[in-house]
């Protein structure tokens, strides 16, 4: 490892360890590593605090405000009276049907859908603490179901990836995308099968959001007049709309939503200070501030070499089902770490491709896991979705863990049963 490497790791550790004891307050560890790496030359400020600038980043904001107008409408208010009555009268069976509702929305708004997750949890967030199902419970669960969709058809862009990584690597790709979906149906339902497990482990206590505010912001009706929430409910599905034509319209996707927030503001259903509260909350400063971290683990070449000395330690001599866990462990931890998952899966996919080859085995199990896993990490709390977890059900790093860790390797043992059930080697 170069000395590049060992500080860059070293900086990205001790960042976590202080998210781990929270000895500084939430959204401030990533920032004071990104000063850190630029003291010690591993980049330049600008690119240390590229996250502020980055297209997700700016979208996650806009969508935190348009959230924060749709709490005032009737409909969201009606939605928090069904779910905290759901919670009053349910329990474990209120449990298990909230996180299948959010699964299904998954399946229409697709893997790692930034927009859809911000939503979940943030309308989740309000819902005031109830005995029968604390809200610590659901902001856990639900949060995750909406990286896990309960009917997978909406996979384009993954399904793309494995076909062009097998091409690259001179492999026939004949790939059945019915089989590919019920690949990512395992992951699901490995997710699904820890959710119930842990249900009587999860934590029970109040979270960030569930005040006594909230819980009179639950029973009151809705603080806008019908026209104006009626400029929010076109406001938010232009905003989605944006999003979801990302692939096709680029950056103007997500201006889209900046322009929806625009209008709020015109319009009055949002004062200014309370858009500003809303796109400057702690996660913003998180998620942004990991961004340049993540760059700078990437660029000093860290990924490139654990990749190349696995596959060499792997050897040509190793079960087919182990080979592929270890590569989905690899992916996603790096994934994670580097915040780079595509670009991670096109470092691990062919080194995995082409020791099956080697093996003389059939690789397309390999290549769909190892692109599936790219979505899978989620036990570090330095990602959007698991920092917005962690902050928002305000769980303490053990309580977090003790969730997350199972949930991970329940998920992808499950996805590479999955890939050899559905294209054996």
């Amino acid at each position: 490892m170069t000395p590049q490497m060992i500080i860059a790791l070293a900086i990205t550790v001790f960042m976590i360890i202080l998210i781990m004891t929270d000895k500084l307050p939430f959204g401030a560890p990533p920032l004071l590593a990104c000063l850190l790496l630029v003291i010690f030359g591993i980049t330049d400020i600008k690119s240390a605090f590229a996250g502020f600038s980055n297209a997700t980043i700016v979208m996650l904001a806009e969508f935190m405000a348009i959230i924060a107008a749709l709490q005032k409408t009737s409909f969201i208010v009606g939605f928090k009276k069904a779910m905290f009555n759901m919670a009053n009268k349910g329990g474990f069976l209120a449990y298990v049907l909230i996180i299948l509702i959010v699964m299904l929305g998954c399946s229409l708004f697709g893997t790692g859908s930034t927009a859809y997750y911000v939503l979940t949890i943030g309308l989740l967030s309000t819902l005031p603490y109830s005995k029968k199902l604390p809200t610590s419970k659901v902001i856990m669960t639900a949060g995750f179901a909406a990286n896990h969709p309960l009917i997978p058809f909406n996979t384009a862009l993954q399904y793309g990836i494995v076909i062009a990584v097998l091409e690259s690597a001179g492999v026939l790709a004949n790939v059945s995308v019915t089989k590919f979906a019920v690949v990512n149906f395992f992951l699901s339902l490995g997710f699904f099968v820890n959710c119930l497990i842990q249900y009587k482990l999860l934590p029970d206590h109040p979270i960030a959001e569930a005040t006594e505010d909230a819980k009179a912001q639950g029973s009151t009706a809705s603080t806008l007049p019908k026209w104006k929430e009626y400029v929010t409910y076109v406001v938010f599905v232009i905003a989605v709309v944006g999003m979801i034509l990302y692939s096709s319209i680029g950056d103007a996707g997500y201006a889209i939503a900046g322009l929806s927030v625009a209008v709020l503001l015109v319009t009055g259903v949002m004062s200014f200070k309370e858009i500003r509260d809303a796109i400057s909350a702690p996660i913003i400063l998180m998620s942004a501030g990991v961004i340049g971290i993540a760059d700078a683990l990437g660029s000093t070449g860290l990924t490139n070499l654990v990749g190349t000395t696995v596959a060499d330690l792997l050897g040509t001599d190793i079960n087919p089902f182990l080979m592929i866990f270890v590569f989905c462990i690899l992916t996603s931890v790096l994934a994670t770490m580097t915040g780079s998952t595509i670009g991670t899966v096109y470092v691990f996919a062919p080194l995995a491709i082409a020791t099956c080859t080697s093996l003389g085995l059939d690789p397309t199990a390999a290549a769909c896991a190892i692109v599936i896993s790219g979505w899978c990490g989620h036990f570090l709390p330095i990602d959007g979705m698991p920092a917005m977890i962690m902050g928002v059900g305000n769980y303490k790093i053990s309580e977090f863990w003790k969730f997350t860790i199972p949930q991970y390797f329940i998920r992808l043992l499950a996805l590479t049963a999955g890939a050899l059930i559905m294209f054996p080697v």
